[in-house]
């Protein structure tokens, strides 16, 4: 049976575990990359894959990757999609009182990670006579700046400049592969209760985030994957490399 081919990471709790289980439906095969397994359960005519790994070391992982696309057979597929949607958010607080291991891991696994990740799929897909995809969960905070979240903020503008550069390399090709940067939302996670649990002498937009949640502006992950999943359908994604679901 032809498959579509679909890779995550981050999916363990929030948007990715609510991407990962849209996504289990007969035709698909995911394989999830997490620190911590999903409670997913594939349905009949679907595979599941999930491998328990750190993404602040991304370059082994990347290789594993790479590997594990060489030995599949693409005659049996239909598609092959990449999802970077891992990150965390250090510290919020001033750059400068933010230790360096907090910093250095939001970088890794918020930007080394997924270009790592991008470059191994590219690699290993190169020949596949396919169509392929890769997306970037990135921010509106790569797009704005906010104090207190730099290493957070510079992650996700990374993303957004590594989707402009690929799609204009993968754009100079035969079969290039397609790529999107794209901002999900305000989204109701872990991560928005970090935000909204911040010391505002520390985090100075702590309030803007009690604000939203106080007025209800929140997707849920159900509903955030959604609109993802409708966006990386669209006959014309990667016409705009960098996009925000709120402007589709």
């Amino acid at each position: 049976m032809t498959q579509h081919l679909t890779i995550l990471t981050g999916a363990s709790r929030g948007l990715g575990l609510a991407m990962a289980q849209q996504w289990l439906v007969p035709g698909q095969r995911l394989l999830t990359i997490s620190r911590h397994p999903a409670e997913l359960t594939a349905p009949a005519c679907a595979e599941l894959e999930q491998w328990s790994t750190d993404l602040a070391e991304p370059g082994p992982v990347a290789a594993r990757l790479q590997d594990w696309l060489a030995a599949i057979d693409a005659t049996t597929l239909a598609s092959a999609t990449l999802v970077n949607n891992a990150g965390v958010i250090s510290q919020l607080a001033p750059l400068g009182s933010v230790s360096a291991a907090d910093l250095s891991q939001a970088l890794r696994v918020g930007l080394e990670a997924p270009t790592l990740l991008t470059a191994a799929f590219l690699r290993a897909t190169a020949a596949w006579p396919l169509p392929r995809k890769v997306l970037l969960v990135s921010s509106g905070l790569g797009r704005r700046a906010m104090a207190g979240s730099a290493s957070y903020c510079a992650a996700k503008a990374g993303l957004d400049h590594l989707a402009r550069a690929v799609a204009l390399e993968q754009a100079a090709l035969p079969r290039g592969a397609r790529i999107v940067s794209l901002a999900p939302g305000v989204i109701d996670t872990d991560m928005q209760v970090q935000l909204r649990g911040a010391d505002p002498a520390l985090f100075p937009e702590r309030e803007r985030f009690l604000g939203l949640h106080a007025a209800g502006q929140l997707d849920s992950p159900a509903q955030a994957a959604a609109k993802v999943l409708r966006y990386l359908a669209r006959a014309d994604f990667g016409a705009h490399p960098v996009a925000d679901v709120r402007d589709a």
